[in-house]
């Protein structure tokens, strides 16, 4: 791959390091999601009870199985920051790589901001156990939201690093909980027999569940957005985002099956912190702790993730002059795309204020949601277009174009399920992207440079 690079007034090259591994690959996507089996995933329960939830969670898993196979080996061979960005750009055009990046650069700010008011009720949950009431939350999430950013403008290494350490410790603490109930001994601790109901909303609670149930996965695409600073793309992108959907299929599986068992579904459907809750319950002040520490690691991972992501991606949209050129600047020391990082703060903690935790995730659910969506025509048309054979693939993955289309249904169903609760949230955020699609064909279309976007030595395609 011929390296992207920008320069400096004296004429310097600077690129961006390549100094990642498959583990801090893996680091990156399960650091992102893994806060979503803290907090977030119960809602399913809410919208259909604790069995329409363990079915969200099994679909849904099946979708992000398809986009990780999909990422895997489309990012594999177009190694670049950005991911489906770039993907996009390469294999559809100028675009839908504008909105690809777009929905990238939202669904992980948002996500960065939900996750930012998380660690902030978390501490009024724990300043309430210690005797004091009504913590403002607004200064801790300033507080993660600015730490994370300098760690992040100093950094890709440090940054993924912190990620791998604490991910691994949030991770831990799951199976240490799920070991501390006693899962062998039906009754003794657990209570599924008397706490499990029938699908209290029938079937349609469980379409409905599937739009929270992308909060078990949501961000393990973000691995994607790494994919300039591996030392071997074709390595690590598969591993690390394989590994870490096998790894989000297990902590779901084993979360679902722990809450459902101490609490009730109408309780644990409203919850902010389900994990924490289900520590408290036990009656261990170290398990309260421990869990109270590795919620707060494992949103603190996420929000770290996030702000890697999305600024890559808005970084990658300067670059190629689909947003101000000013954003495609990488720092002569640090090797970051730090005004990318340095701009996107103010509007994750903007969101975080609003406190309004559903909405947050819903804008991120539905932004991820439209990028998976077109996804399955990058795929397709990459096949079609350099079939195999045709060029270097770092990874092959199989069935074509079953994943693809598999995708596709599931994304339709998740459509659906969202307009059943949020209607109004679906057609506002889809007037969104359509208002700022409108914009870029006016007003950044003239910008864009197609020769210069082209920088993978493949050969014509097929049919052109």
């Amino acid at each position: 791959m011929a390296k992207e690079k920008i320069t400096t007034s004296n004429s310097k090259p600077i690129a961006m390091l390549k100094v990642l591994n498959p583990f801090h690959i893996w680091a990156l996507g399960v650091g992102i999601v893994l806060v979503g089996e803290f907090m977030g995933w119960n809602f399913t329960v809410g919208k259909g009870g604790a069995y329409a939830s363990l079915i969200a969670c099994w679909v849904i898993g099946l979708l992000y199985t398809c986009v990780a196979m999909i990422d895997s080996e489309v990012t594999s061979t177009v190694a670049a920051a950005g991911g489906q960005y770039t993907q996009a750009k390469h294999i559809i055009g100028p675009l839908m790589a504008f909105n690809v990046g777009l929905y990238l650069v939202m669904a992980y700010t948002m996500l960065c901001a939900a996750d930012a008011l998380v660690v902030g009720d978390l501490m009024k949950s724990g300043a309430e156990v210690m005797g004091y009431a009504n913590l403002d939350t607004k200064p801790f999430v300033v507080l993660t939201v600015a730490f994370l950013a300098w760690l992040n403008y100093r950094g890709v290494f440090a940054t993924l690093t912190l990620n791998l350490v604490i991910t691994f410790l949030a991770f831990t603490s799951l199976i240490v909980l799920f070991l501390a109930v006693d899962p062998l001994h039906q009754g003794v601790v657990l209570q599924h027999q008397a706490l499990l109901t029938d699908l209290p909303y029938g079937w349609i609670g469980v379409v409905a569940a599937l739009q929270f149930g992308m909060w078990y996965y949501l961000g393990i695409e973000g691995t994607c957005q790494a994919a300039e600073e591996v030392r071997s793309a074709g390595r690590s992108i598969p591993l690390g985002t394989m590994g870490g959907m096998m790894t989000l299929l297990v902590a779901a599986t084993i979360t679902w099956f722990v809450a459902t068992g101490l609490m009730p579904w109408q309780y644990l459907g409203q919850a902010v912190t389900p994990m924490y809750d289900a520590a408290t319950l036990l009656g261990s002040s170290q398990l309260q702790l421990m869990l109270f520490v590795a919620t707060a690691f494992a949103a603190i991972a996420s929000a770290n993730g996030c702000i890697n992501d999305a600024s890559r991606a808005w970084f990658s949209l300067g670059r190629d002059r689909y947003m101000p050129v000013f954003f495609g600047a990488i720092h002569p020391k640090y090797r970051t795309p730090y005004r990318s990082v340095l701009f996107l703060v103010p509007i994750a903690i903007s969101f975080a204020f609003t406190g309004l935790l559903d909405q947050v995730i819903t804008f991120s659910i539905l932004s991820g949601l439209l990028g998976y969506t077109f996804m399955t025509f990058n795929m397709i048309k990459f096949r079609k277009m350099w079939p195999l054979g045709s060029i270097h693939r770092g990874y092959i993955h199989p069935f074509h174009p079953i994943p693809a289309i598999t995708l596709l249904t599931l994304c339709c169903a998740t459509y659906f399920a969202t307009f059943l609760g949020y209607g109004a949230s679906l057609l506002s955020i889809m007037a969104f992207y359509i208002l700022a699609s409108i914009w870029f064909v006016l007003r950044r279309y003239k910008f864009v440079k197609r020769a210069d976007q082209f920088t993978m030595p493949w050969p014509r395609p097929k049919g052109y």
